[in-house]
């Protein structure tokens, strides 16, 4: 019937747990309440039906601008009243809201933001309670990566707390309680497989995805660099095929010395066979063939079909790039929430199809077109009890992995999709061949 439900503790004052609940519920308002928001200009909103509202209470709901040239949000309101349906509308200004936000200047900064991730994660954890299978799996994976992100303790993370310098050598593990938790048995670990479609790519801050089709699985690692810092990513010099891509970083204030994330907002695709230069970055896509120039932008939806190479735009989502018979190559645009300032548009670059290129391909992705074998030993708890360590023997090297996941944004690029995935720390120390400063180049071109 739609009713509400508390749970009293008997460990604790019960009759004040009454009491409030009652003062909670005497005093219903409305009952099928529903906040409405246009399609185009928001996303990834937080839960905005709910069945009562009670006095003394509030809704709050929260969402991402995904339209930058929004000035104003406008909410509808529906709702059932005890004799009467109520409609109404509101409407924000957007630069006068991120104004006053700033003039707060809330303790965990991004206030607005954390609140979203906060209410995300509860609603993914709530509907991982009834969840299964894949499901439940992709559910906790989200809700891990928000907790992760932005320092929630739930109950897919742990605290760590240091003890005094007496006791330094010992580590405490804080993890949040739940209610008649049983003692846990040992595990044993059963992690799960990469999708059977997956592509060798970069996306994120930066994240690199090693498809390994034949083990069934696959293998990732981050690069920490300077934002400027120009990538090899493919050099194939039998097809004259390379691509580089320079790193940018989130806005940086004049007293923040926190380490900031980067990503790549500049790719260079060249083809020496074709005489063909191709500069992408959030901004623009522009073309050298020959002695012909033409730019595009990614609000254009273009499908360009030349003698060696096929160029298809489509809007405000993704750069697909087809060279010769075999090489196809696709560019994902991720949009930051234009008020957030700090954050910065950037790009993904995944291989669809490398299989003209050479046995000679290098780089940082190059070099993992060609076969490669490893083995995972000794699965062991990790520091973080969803991520299991293991130790890997690969290209003659005995690392520690972890058991962890990356984001493919090819199918879902707002959301993206978890890639399982074999993490391997320090730049991919021991997985690439000699150390990630070699890959730097000086140029794009």
């Amino acid at each position: 019937n739609n009713g509400i439900a508390r749970r009293i503790y008997e460990d604790s004052d019960s009759a004040l747990q009454l009491k409030g609940f009652y003062n909670e519920v005497a005093n219903p308002l409305l009952t099928e309440v529903t906040l409405e928001y246009s399609e185009n200009a928001i996303s990834d909103l937080t839960q905005n039906s709910f069945k009562h509202f009670y006095d003394g209470t509030e809704i709050v709901v929260a969402g991402r601008i995904i339209d930058n040239d929004l000035n104003f949000i406008t909410t509808e309101v529906k709702a059932h009243g005890a004799l009467d349906d109520v409609t109404f509308s509101e409407q924000a200004d957007i630069e006068e809201t991120a104004k006053a936000l700033e003039d707060q200047k809330y303790i965990f900064g991004d206030y607005i933001e954390r609140l979203w991730a906060y209410l995300t994660i509860q609603q993914l954890l709530e509907k991982r309670t009834t969840a299964t299978g894949y499901e439940k799996s992709n559910l906790t994976a989200k809700a891990l990566e928000l907790s992760l992100r932005y320092k929630f303790v739930t109950p897919l993370t742990s605290m760590v707390v240091t003890k005094p310098e007496d006791n330094a050598d010992k580590e405490a593990i804080a993890d949040k309680p739940v209610e008649a938790e049983a003692t846990r048995a040992s595990q044993s670990y059963r992690y799960q497989s990469p999708p059977p479609t997956m592509y060798t790519s970069v996306d994120g801050d930066p994240h690199f995805i090693i498809a390994v089709p034949q083990k069934e699985d696959a293998l990732c690692f981050n690069i920490n660099e300077d934002p400027g810092v120009m990538l090899n990513l493919i050099r194939d010099p039998v097809t004259g095929v390379t691509v580089n891509g320079e790193l940018i970083g989130d806005e940086r204030t004049s007293n923040d010395a926190v380490l900031h994330n980067t990503y790549f907002g500049r790719l260079g695709i060249v083809n020496v066979q074709l005489n063909l230069m191709l500069e992408v970055t959030p901004k623009k896509i522009t073309l050298h063939n020959q002695s012909k120039q033409m730019t595009f932008t990614w609000l254009d939806e273009v499908t360009l079909r030349n003698p060696g190479f096929t160029l298809k735009i489509i809007k405000k989502r993704s750069l697909e790039i087809s060279l010769g018979t075999g090489a196809r190559f696709i560019v994902i645009l991720h949009q930051a929430w234009r008020k957030n300032g700090v954050h910065q548009d950037f790009l993904g670059f995944y291989t669809a199809d490398s299989h003209i290129l050479s046995e000679h391909t290098h780089g940082l992705l190059g070099q993992f077109f060609h076969p490669i074998d490893f083995d995972i030993l000794e699965v062991h708890p990790g520091s973080d009890p969803e991520k299991p360590d293991a130790t890997m023997i690969v290209k003659n090297n005995q690392l520690t992995v972890t058991r962890g996941w990356q984001k493919d944004y090819t199918e879902d690029v707002r959301h993206g999709t978890n890639v399982p995935c074999w993490f391997i720390h320090n730049n991919g120390e021991g997985l690439i061949d000699g150390t990630y400063t070699d890959y730097i180049v000086s140029s794009l071109f």
